[in-house]
């Protein structure tokens, strides 16, 4: 793969916000949400909660991506969106660390309003994909991005994690204090790292420049006739129903693993040395599954992925020591990266060139769908049972349906 500027800089996007995917959503805020925010709150209550949490932003975003995917077409203003909706996220981040202990009400705003803000930027960072890649490259350059958000964000994790146990190195007297310091710091190394791409990354200009009240009929209007268009696109409709099913089980795996192992008993150090495991792990895994779908094809390195996510779902509802968790982290860093990387470049194949953020509008529409009944599901199987393993068990079907249905994909194809 020619590695261009512009490929760089899109890809340092990554590397940008992988902080906040890493370090927020599956490393300290769940950590900080159980044991400082709903201290005294059991163990199965304080799951619920987080999965709720994480069920209402992800459905935000569902209800406003594919109306934003077309109105960033339209106005060709794609690059512009991405900006925006990730300074509400990094501000939103950076205000985690105002917020007192016991107070898991604001906590959860704060958090979902950021997270509203990272998916709502990924939309139109996808979206770019197209303009940065030529057909034959799509591949490893949407699996050169992912690698590098595994290591952009071990990176920032290890630095965080070094410092928990070393307080006194932050200026910090406390673990406590520098989880919290840490969400300052996702928010400033996602604004410096997002800067390649607003200075490097071109897209060409949209069809219209109407007034906003305008634009967004339009987008209306476009979302219908996008939703028409996608479903009599077989092809296309099968492949959104697969990811939806699959990536459920994936997106649902990233937000809840560290809060599943605090149920099991694990250490909060332990963990966080788990996700580790993964970042670094999945900085290799991911450049090796853009090879594996140029030399073998895209499905097949997708069904590969899902087949170890299986796996890590058997073995994680039967798990009893923690060397077993730091197992899963390793087999969860080979195909997470992998999955999303071919996910995105088989999708970006299938769709017009030039609405590819309304159509990138549906894909992440499906995704955050996904992550809404996920964690629900998991949260309340824990909830009802007072077992989280019947939580993780029920993440199976998932991954095993979407399975079923990409048989019928056929990539390249609408």
């Amino acid at each position: 793969m020619e590695l261009t500027r512009q490929k760089f800089a899109w890809a340092m996007y990554d590397w940008a916000n992988s902080a906040f995917a890493t370090i927020v959503i599956a490393g300290f805020f769940p950590v900080f949400f159980k044991h400082y925010w709903n201290a005294g709150v059991s163990v199965t209550e304080s799951t619920f909660r987080l999965g709720m949490v994480n069920s209402i932003a992800s459905l935000a975003v569902m209800l406003m991506a594919p109306v934003l995917g077309a109105v960033a077409d339209h106005l060709g203003r794609r690059k512009g969106m991405l900006l925006m909706f990730a300074a509400l996220g990094m501000y939103l981040t950076g205000a985690l660390y105002l917020v007192g202990a016991g107070n898991w009400v604001l906590a959860a705003c704060f958090y979902a309003v950021a997270l509203i803000g990272f998916s709502g930027s990924n939309i139109f960072y996808d979206s770019l994909l197209p303009f940065v890649s030529r057909a034959e490259d799509v591949d490893r350059t949407s699996a050169f991005g992912f690698s590098l958000g595994y290591l952009g964000g071990g990176i920032l994790l290890a630095i965080c994690v070094l410092l928990t146990q070393n307080p006194s190195w932050a200026g910090q007297e406390s673990t406590s204090d520098v989880i919290r310091l840490s969400f300052i710091l996702v928010a400033v190394w996602w604004m410096l790292f997002t800067l390649p791409l607003v200075f490097y990354v071109r897209e060409p200009d949209g069809h219209a420049r109407e007034p906003s009240r305008g634009v967004l009929l339009a987008g209306f209007r476009r979302l219908g006739k996008t939703f028409q268009e996608i479903r009599q696109l077989r092809n296309v409709w099968i492949f959104l129903l697969a990811y939806w099913l699959y990536i459920d089980g994936v997106d649902t795996i990233v937000r809840m693993a560290v809060d599943y192992g605090l149920s099991l008993g694990f250490e909060q150090k332990s963990l966080l040395m788990a996700l580790l495991i993964t970042q670094f792990i999945g900085f290799p895994a991911a450049l090796a599954f853009g090879h594996l779908g140029d030399r073998y094809g895209t499905k097949t390195g997708i069904f590969l992925a899902i087949g170890i996510y299986i796996m890590v779902t058997i073995h994680g509802a039967m798990m009893t020591e923690v060397w077993e968790f730091y197992f899963l982290a390793f087999a969860i860093g080979l195909a997470q990266g992998g999955i999303q990387a071919l996910s995105r470049s088989m999708y970006a194949r299938m769709i017009p060139a030039d609405r590819t953020a309304e159509f990138f509008g549906f894909y992440n529409m499906m995704g955050k769908f996904a992550a809404i009944l996920g964690p629900f599901l998991m949260g309340w199987m824990a909830a009802m049972t007072g077992n989280p393993r019947a939580g993780i068990m029920s993440l199976l079907v998932l991954f095993v349906a979407g399975g079923v249905l990409l048989v019928f994909v056929r990539p390249g194809e609408r």
